[in-house]
């Protein structure tokens, strides 16, 4: 207590301060000390059944502060002043605050007349002092205790766990995370952690709040939009309401662990001493039931009756086999029982069970020697009165158990013999009545040797003078009298069987016959009537015609299906004719089959109603399909005209555009007098589309007289418009190429004559290899060494600027048009060099760039070669060589 006084106080002194200066600052701090101190006093106050509403208003009287304190501190107050009056609550709230003071806290400044006066902040103060004591004081956490045990037990409980880092009370809280986490570690079950997110504050501190309540038990004290708002919640409110979480769990770990070990212990002891009662109850149950047998083994007290002698007989028998094997289980139970209870006091360290006296193993041994030995001498002469007594009354037993089992046999036998089952049974049944009759009469004359048994007995015991015979021979005279009724009964019955037998088996011939025809007759009626009714989808004339011939064919069958039926319910009436003569009971319908002469006949009747219908709808697809054709025939008509047409103008295209007949003019006018041709045929392609859209109205997906479809003649019309459109925009190119440039005719026919020679594919364009040797056949030096190959993939970055792959004429004339004008202009270049040099046989790289815009300086740079005459001086070039590199040998 002393150290408690001088540490523990300080400790509480300093949150005091901090808290009426806290409450001065902010008013936020105020509404969640309330809500949260309010809950967690109702979360004790409710054990005594009570709670309060204000935390200021409802302790004023101090009745609910001493309850309070009974309840958390598990000790009973003074009792209180049951008054009204203000010294009354002073006196109740003075015992609270007492008893707060004896466990060792110091109340600064706190009065019981403030207290009764609702003042706000000493309540809240004093409740804050009592959580301290009773809730946190307590927490222990390797070697730390209250406040920073309790922030270890936190921060230790939520390590594993991302985005939680307890540090305090207040700001380390407000995310919602590190309550969830607590939760989760402790009950996984209970959150998933894993869906919560650290920028949803206000739904992990509801989840929480809400689990916390519903599965363990905390009353909600805290509000998560408050704590959200404030900037840095307040530390009481979060403490009390963590020391609530540490003591539902840890609290309830040290109960059940303690609670576990307890039991264990008591398990054990109650185990033995239960063992120790039963071995007892056992023991004394068994010498009990030992004395009480005994006596009973030992009687010998004759019988005059082999009845009595045999009761006792059974007597010892149910004792042998009912009455002694439990008992015999029970000693060795109790010889178990003994050994192992032995065994678990020795590993308990406790003394050896003594049982009472007379009541150990040796003497139960005795007991049970002593009835084994009573029991084999009863044994014994229950065997010999027995063997006495048989010799007497064998001769009278051998004749009532002979009688008896011949009368317990002919018991309703006559009955039997007298019942009309047959009338209403089957054949099958029939059949088996039959052998069961002919078992019965093998039966019969096995008993006739019993029969003449009794008679004989009952003979011999008159001879004997048997004081009982007057019985005996009634008895006797009985069983002949009703021998003899059975063997006339027994043929009486038999040939009633046989005639019944008789008459079922035709019958049973009739109804196989009918329906093994009836079978195949109604599966024929079900697939007439399923193809009667079934749709059909055709597309051609050919395929109406074959089902309109397999229907015919179908209704040639129809007198012969009929003569089938009328031959099927004949047999049905021969059935019943039998059935009224001879007054046969059918027991039911046909064995063979469930179809009946009425289905027959609806069936039948369906099938004829169904004929007329197929026969129309048939008619009507027939014509349908004659209308199809005539729309193939007509859309195919055209479309085989239309088609090669639209082949033929695009191979006449493709030779105009290669050929060189005339000027470039007379070839415009040519195309373009093609072009008009060809679109005044366009009424002739609107012709076609309007079939098509009668066929495809009528639902046809296939014209065997054509290969062409709308959609290729669509294709193929477009094509040859884009075509020759096409071929006249190349034209009109090479019209403004020629013109620009200054080409010739001939120029252009030469160019036109390479080009086509070097096409091969004739598909207007050239691939790169095609277009090397078309240079090279212009006299062009392109080789297969890099520098041929660097030259030819410079030209080839000039006519084939977008990299396809293919050089199109157009590009072809263009390239050499501008080669054509570069060499006309090689004179003119070399003079304007030899104006740079002046009276030099030279130019230098200086003069060059001095002169020269810079990339045309470098790509002449470049193209020459150095200057290696006598004059020379550094960086000199031969301008002469820059001709021979751009234009080839010259004279210059």
């Amino acid at each position: 207590m002393d150290h408690y006084d001088s540490q523990q106080t300080n400790d509480y002194m300093q949150p005091e301060e901090d808290w009426d200066r806290d409450l001065l600052l902010d008013p936020a701090w105020e509404k969640q000390q309330r809500k949260t101190f309010t809950a967690w006093c109702n979360s004790h106050l409710r054990k005594a059944g009570t709670q309060i509403e204000n935390i200021e208003e409802d302790f004023r009287d101090g009745l609910k502060l001493m309850l309070l304190l009974e309840v958390i501190s598990g000790e009973r107050l003074a009792k209180p002043e049951r008054g009204k009056m203000r010294v009354h609550k002073i006196s109740n709230v003075n015992k609270a605050l007492d008893f707060i003071a004896s466990k060792g806290v110091k109340l600064v400044s706190i009065g019981a007349e403030e207290i009764v006066d609702g003042n706000v902040k000493m309540t809240l103060g004093m409740i804050w002092t009592i959580i301290l004591r009773f809730a946190i004081q307590d927490i222990s956490v390797e070697e730390t205790s209250a406040k920073e045990g309790l922030l270890l037990w936190c921060q230790r409980k939520t390590a594993p766990y991302k985005n939680v880092n307890i540090q305090n009370f207040h700001i380390s809280w407000k995310d919602g995370l590190g309550f969830c986490a607590l939760i989760h570690r402790h009950r996984p079950e209970l959150i998933d952690y894993g869906k919560l997110r650290k920028d949803d504050p206000l739904t992990n501190l509801n989840t929480a709040f809400d689990v916390a309540e519903k599965y363990l038990d905390i009353p909600k004290m805290l509000d998560a939009e408050d704590i959200v708002g404030t900037a840095r919640p307040d530390e009481k409110a979060i403490m009390t309401y963590v020391s609530s979480f540490y003591h539902a769990f840890s609290g309830a770990q040290k109960a059940e662990t303690a609670a576990n070990r307890i039991c264990k212990v008591l398990a054990v002891n109650q185990e033995n001493e239960q063992l120790m009662e039963d071995y007892e109850k056992l023991a004394s149950d068994l010498l009990e039931w030992i004395r009480r047998t005994i006596p009973w083994l030992e009687n010998r007290a004759p019988e005059n009756t082999m009845h009595a002698m045999q009761q006792k007989l059974e007597d010892f028998r149910d004792y042998r086999r009912l009455h002694k094997p439990p008992k015999v289980q029970e000693k060795c139970q109790l010889e178990i029982n003994f050994n192992t209870l032995q065994t678990k006091l020795r590993l308990s360290n406790r003394p050896a069970f003594m049982p009472s006296e007379g009541r150990m193993v040796s003497d139960i041994n005795n007991a049970w020697g002593c009835l084994e030995q009573a029991e084999k001498g009863y044994e014994e002469w229950l065997l010999n009165e027995i063997r006495r007594l048989e010799r007497l009354d064998h001769l009278a037993e051998k004749f009532r158990q002979k009688a008896s089992i011949h009368e317990a046999w002919t018991d309703g036998k006559e009955a039997m013999l007298r019942q009309k089952d047959y009338e209403t049974a089957t054949l099958s049944e029939i059949k088996a009545l039959l052998k069961k009759h002919e078992a019965f009469e093998s039966d019969l004359a096995a008993h006739q040797d019993r029969v003449e048994q009794i008679a004989a007995i009952a003979q011999e015991l008159n001879e004997l003078d048997y004081y009982d015979s007057p019985s005996v021979n009634a008895r006797c005279q009985k069983i002949c009298d009703q021998w003899d009724n059975l063997g006339a009964l027994t043929q009486k019955r038999r040939e009633a069987l046989e005639r019944t037998e008789k008459l079922l088996e035709t019958i049973d011939q009739l109804y196989l016959e009918y329906a093994k025809r009836a079978a195949p007759f109604n599966n024929w009626m079900e697939g007439a009537m399923e193809d009667l009714q079934d749709t059909f989808i055709v597309h051609t004339i050919e395929e109406i015609q074959g089902l309109t011939t397999a229907h015919e064919q179908f209704k040639a069958t129809l007198p012969d299906a009929d003569k089938e039926r009328l031959a099927i319910l004949g047999i049905h009436n021969e059935v019943s004719k039998i059935v009224q003569t001879y007054h046969v009971n059918m027991a039911g319908t046909n064995p063979y089959t469930t179809i009946t002469p009425q289905e027959i006949n609806g069936k039948w009747d369906h099938v004829r109603q169904l004929v007329p219908r197929r026969d129309q709808a048939l008619t009507e697809e027939h014509a349908r399909q004659q209308h199809n054709e005539r729309l193939r025939k007509q859309f195919a008509a055209q479309a085989n005209v239309i088609g090669p047409w639209i082949q033929t103008k695009m191979e006449e295209i493709g030779r105009i555009s290669i050929e060189m007949h005339g000027t470039l003019e007379d070839q415009l006018s040519h195309l373009r007098q093609y072009e008009k041709s060809i679109v005044n045929y366009k009424p002739k392609i609107d012709q076609l589309e309007g079939d098509h859209q009668l066929i495809q109205e009528a639902l046809i997906f296939d014209n065997k007289h054509t290969n062409y479809t709308m959609e290729h003649i669509r294709v193929g019309w477009e094509q040859l418009l884009t075509t020759i459109a096409r071929t006249i925009n190349e034209v009109e190119n090479q019209i403004l190429t020629r013109d620009a440039k200054g080409i010739s005719q001939e120029q252009m026919n030469e160019f036109r004559a390479s080009f086509n020679h070097f096409d091969r594919d004739h598909s207007g364009t050239l691939g790169p290899e095609e277009f090397k040797a078309c240079l090279i056949s212009l006299g062009y030096d392109i080789g297969n060494d890099p520098q041929g190959e660097a030259e030819f993939a410079r030209i080839m970055s000039i006519v084939d600027p977008n990299r396809l792959g293919v050089v199109t004429f157009q590009a072809f004339i263009d390239f050499m048009s501008r080669e054509t004008a570069d060499t006309d202009t090689a004179d003119q270049v070399m003079a304007s060099f030899k104006i740079l040099a002046g009276d030099k046989n030279y130019i230098t790289v200086d003069e060059l760039r001095r002169e020269l815009p810079p990339d045309q300086a470098e790509y002449c740079i470049a193209r020459m070669a150095p200057y290696t005459g006598p004059d020379a001086v550094p960086g000199a070039l031969d301008y002469m060589s820059f001709s021979t590199a751009l234009y080839g040998e010259s004279d210059l």
